[in-house]
């Protein structure tokens, strides 16, 4: 049961037998993962393939640059540039990848009993996380956007509609549209309550003349570009 744990590389180096077992058990692995990866979850295909296949990608990466400091730190350098070649990721894809990565790294090694333990408790893991934020209350953060006339004040015309339905709110951004006839606000809000959402906009329409109002998910925007 102990061998499990204990490296296969032998100390002469690596044979093409283990470098095929590494790869093939680091597919396997990186397989499982990605499936985990679609449990009430929105993905691509392509990003489940990448999951699927980088655990290989690395454990090969590892295999090669083991003992060399000079190749081990070029090809960190060049995984660095990754992340500006890439378009930004949710916090669970990034978490996955991380995750597909780690277990690369030990298969790396050659530890196929620790890469193995690591894929079945990082699994558990995000799947319990999974339920456990499926089964959570609706979120009441939102991103409000209004159009409004250019005639309109917008510096206090909806205060008393936002106070009464909003725990906090504060205007983001103000800019003009359709060659100055119209204003276009961005607020940043708190719902009381995700079940008014639809009343909280129709009061918001009698105000604004009918026009343009969305309600959006507020996503932390990232800032930095190359």
């Amino acid at each position: 049961m102990l061998n499990l744990f204990n490296s296969i590389i032998p100390s002469t180096g690596i044979t093409p037998l283990v470098f095929i077992i590494l790869v093939l058990v680091s597919l396997v692995l990186g397989g499982i993962m990605a499936l985990i990866h679609t449990y009430r979850n929105d993905y691509t295909k392509s990003f489940v393939m990448t999951l699927a296949i980088l655990p290989a990608v690395i454990c090969v990466v590892i295999l090669m640059v083991n003992g060399n400091i000079g190749a081990g730190v070029a090809v960190a350098g060049t995984f660095s540039l990754v992340r500006f070649r890439s378009a930004p990721g949710t916090a669970r894809e990034i978490g996955a990848i991380f995750a597909v990565m780690g277990m690369g790294l030990i298969m790396g090694m050659g530890y196929i009993g620790y890469a193995a333990l690591f894929t079945c408790l990082i699994g558990l893991a995000i799947l319990m996380y999974s339920r456990f934020s499926a089964d959570g209350k609706k979120s009441t953060r939102k991103i409000l956007k209004i159009t409004i006339p250019e005639n309109l004040n917008y510096s206090d015309v909806f205060d008393e509609f936002l106070e009464k339905y909003t725990k906090s709110y504060k205007l983001k951004q103000v800019k003009t549209s359709n060659m100055g006839s119209l204003y276009k606000l961005s607020y940043e809000i708190v719902l009381t309550d995700p079940s008014i959402e639809k009343e909280f906009i129709d009061q918001l329409r009698t105000r604004n003349g009918n026009l343009e109002i969305s309600l959006a998910e507020y996503q932390i925007q990232n800032t930095d570009q190359l």
